[in-house]
């Protein structure tokens, strides 16, 4: 392809996104303008995917690590021929309802693999996608796996600290399928980089080992030898193109004013003069559509020779089956039976020592779910004897030591789900949620299946004190939507929210488990009862008195408390709620039968954020806490907060008076 057809197709590529910005009267036309002519050496010469099947399993992934540069990507997509991406959304860019939203969805379009915005989580998601890559093709070899991850990022995807954990997890494991171009222009918001940074970005990768390669982001030639050199490489590659941002854009250019607003009328047209673009707002010439189409059409031959490659492949059922997350048909009928085992042997144990437990069933049984921690597997209880470690030599691994890396941990997870073929599982303390939020959220807007294991989840820790007992963090996941947080009250409600939390394909689950060890509060394994997100654990034999609402480690404290309140001849009848956001999700006549019209009483040792919408209409209290913890002994800790049977039953008798 002749720089010039080159050079025609990455004006296209500008003015389009600027059009799209101009019309919407919202965007960023800098990275646009200064990253187009990387972008159309790399997807024109070197990036393997058919735009007419933009799912197709074996292309190579792309992620614009700079989600504020969506308009270059809805360019790239319209221009290729991606189906979703018509010129009619091209129009209404910015706008509700519309697939080109203000960043890349990846739930909205075939074709955006990985939704960014929040800086660093692109690139560090790709480190994911790059690792899930090497370990399906550790299963299923160069036939049915071969792609690469490339993915553009800028100065303040590298600023970000989550950056700094996935490169070193990415050079440690020699992902040598990933390439990342920096988009090299010197300019933030706020001015030039050099007043906050003064970094050497290219040793700082190569300390990571990283091959470190540099180009002339405006040259092709330039351009194309250093991307011909990255497919070589036995490591990550690192590829930084000295770009201008705004290039173009004759007043604007090279400075902080390109980045964040449309550049105005007047500027866009001297753009077009610059740019010897004479064509009005939205019209590509044919020439120049034909040679995108051209590029958009050019993989249809490799993803036909892979279709022909899995259909003759003696592993094409597992491989399909590694895909779609399939769950054993006998799985129910085995946690139903290992549930009645529990019953039987009524074992008191910690949450996270039953969660590894079941954990030993499910990696036993399902050969994609992968498991990690960021340095706290003693602790988490998340190894198994099927645990097998990954490492540069072993890609067919099921287990992650991440280091601690919370964050890159989160973000990892949500590439490995968003590339296909495995449902992965990180722990750490629940405490530490703070650290993998912005990340787990991210997972949440994608949809994406994962599980997050984290114990040590209330006052319960005791003397490890306030910085590692957990207040805040249920009540902030349980308000990030698309999250369902699990606190099983004993091991089999464990088992039960495990199970549920397989067959919710499209959300994140948390596993919020204990330290101590709780005793087995059930006494009949028939039903997933779990599955409804509360249900009546003990009711009464007569009409009841107050409702006891509880979850976790506090079930057993209410079974407790209600043993005391019916010897003073009140009648109460004890809910177990694991998993607050399922059961919200039930009939409202199914909930009413559940909670009933008596006085209410909720005991969580967490927050109390929340759970005054369960005492609308009736009257009633929530037994939690407000403040920090304290150090001490666990049992004197929860006392010394009001987790006590004889709180409860004075909470009780408080309502009642009241009422």
């Amino acid at each position: 392809m002749q720089e010039m057809n080159l050079r025609e197709m990455a004006t296209a590529l500008r003015i389009l996104s600027v059009d799209m910005i101009e019309r919407a009267k919202s965007g960023h036309p800098g990275a646009p303008l200064g990253l187009a002519d990387v972008v159309t050496v790399l997807w024109s010469k070197f990036l393997r995917f058919d735009a007419a099947v933009p799912d197709w399993f074996d292309r190579d992934r792309f992620v614009l690590s700079g989600g504020h540069a969506s308009a270059l990507l809805y360019s790239l997509l319209h221009l290729t021929g991606n189906p979703d991406i018509t010129m009619d959304e091209i129009k209404q860019f910015r706008q509700l309802g519309s697939k080109t939203a203000g960043h890349p969805e990846k739930t909205l379009v075939d074709g955006i693999d990985f939704s960014t915005g929040p800086l660093g989580q692109g690139l560090a998601g790709a480190v994911g996608m790059a690792l899930a890559e090497r370990m399906m093709n550790a299963r299923f070899g160069d036939n049915l796996v071969n792609h690469k991850t490339y993915v553009t990022c800028g100065d303040g995807d590298l600023m970000e600290g989550i950056s700094e954990e996935a490169i070193s997890l990415a050079g440690h494991w020699r992902l040598n399928r990933l390439i990342v171009l920096w988009d090299d222009n010197h300019i933030t918001i706020d001015g030039r980089t050099d007043i906050a940074t003064s970094t050497d970005m290219k040793q700082r990768f190569e300390a990571n080992h990283w091959l470190v390669l540099s180009c002339d982001g405006h040259d092709y030639e330039s351009i194309e030898k250093v991307l011909d050199r990255a497919q070589l490489s036995d490591r990550p590659v690192f590829i930084d193109c000295r770009t201008i941002i705004g290039f173009g854009a004759p007043t604007k250019c090279n400075s902080p004013k390109v980045h964040g607003s449309p550049l105005g009328e007047e500027e866009v047209r001297q753009l077009r003069l610059a740019l010897n673009w004479p064509y009005p707002p939205f019209d590509i010439p044919v020439s120049v559509r034909e040679a995108w189409q051209a590029v958009g059409a050019r993989g249809e031959g490799d993803r036909l020779q892979w279709e022909q490659r899995v259909t003759h492949d003696g592993n094409k059922e597992l491989f399909f089956d590694y895909l779609s997350g399939l769950i054993p048909a006998d799985l129910t009928e085995r946690l139903r039976d290992y549930k009645q085992k529990l019953i039987t042997e009524k074992e008191a144990v910690a949450t996270r020592k039953a969660s590894q437990n079941v954990l030993a069933v499910l990696t036993e049984q399902i050969p994609y779910l992968i498991g990690g921690s960021a340095d706290l597997a003693g602790a988490c209880y998340v190894k198994t004897p099927s645990s097998d470690d990954i490492s540069r030599q072993n890609y067919s691994g099921n287990y992650i030591n991440y280091g601690i890396r919370e964050l890159a941990m989160a973000a990892i997870m949500n590439g490995l789900a968003a590339h296909g073929g495995f449902i992965p599982y990180g722990s750490t303390f629940l405490s530490f949620a703070d650290y993998i939020k912005p990340t787990l959220r991210l997972g949440a807007l994608m949809e994406l299946q994962e599980f997050f294991v984290l114990t040590h989840d209330s006052l319960g820790v005791g003397e490890d004190g306030p910085t590692h007992q957990p207040i805040e963090q249920l009540a902030m996941l349980r308000a990030t939507p698309n999250v369902f947080v699990f606190r099983p009250a004993d091991s089999v409600e464990t088992v039960e929210c495990y199970e549920t939390a397989l067959i919710l394909k499209n959300n994140v689950s948390v596993m919020a488990l204990s330290r101590q060890a709780l005793p087995v509060v059930r006494t009949d394994a028939r039903d997933n009862l779990s599955a409804r997100g509360g249900y009546v654990l003990a009711d009464t034999l007569a009409d009841r008195q107050v409702t006891l609402i509880a979850t976790g480690s506090e079930v057993s404290l209410a079974l407790a408390a209600k043993e005391a309140l019916e010897k003073e001849g009140i009648d109460a009848a004890v809910v177990s709620m694991p998993c607050v956001e399922l059961f919200e999700q039930q009939p409202v006549s199914y909930r009413d039968n559940v909670l009933g019209t008596a006085p209410r009483v909720i005991i969580e040792a967490a927050s109390t954020w929340g759970w005054d919408r369960f005492l609308s209409g009736v009257s009633g209290a929530v037994i939690g806490i407000d403040t920090f913890g304290a150090s001490g002994k666990g049992s004197d800790v929860l006392a010394h907060f009001g987790f006590t049977v004889e709180h409860i039953v004075e909470t009780v008798k408080k309502i009642r008076q009241g009422s």
